[in-house]
């Protein structure tokens, strides 16, 4: 896991870092980390969250390992698969 604090503050030479991670295949997915959900890149509810609640993954796995559940929005198949399964708790909340 990645905190977008790590690469650096909102600059043209942190868009480019960022842009070279996922290039060279360190990022995958992104997610917030106060939520503790991971989604795909593109995904417009990620693209909204704060700069300092962003983290970004290299893997699926990884973001499940570090206790992030799929985005309802952007992975829904994946979400609901995650949800019927009854691995949430009461003090994670659905969208």
């Amino acid at each position: 896991m990645i905190t977008h604090s790590q690469i650096g503050t909102e600059s043209f030479a942190t868009s480019r870092k960022l842009y070279r991670l996922i290039a060279d295949g360190a990022i995958a997915f992104g997610g917030n980390k106060k939520l503790k959900i991971y989604g795909l890149l593109n995904c417009k509810s990620g693209k909204r969250m704060k700069q300092r609640n962003r983290v970004f993954f290299q893997s699926e796995q990884d973001a499940i390992r570090n206790g992030y559940r799929p985005c309802g929005h952007c992975m829904r198949d994946k979400y609901l698969d995650w949800k019927n399964s009854g691995r949430f708790t009461d003090s994670q909340t659905s969208p």
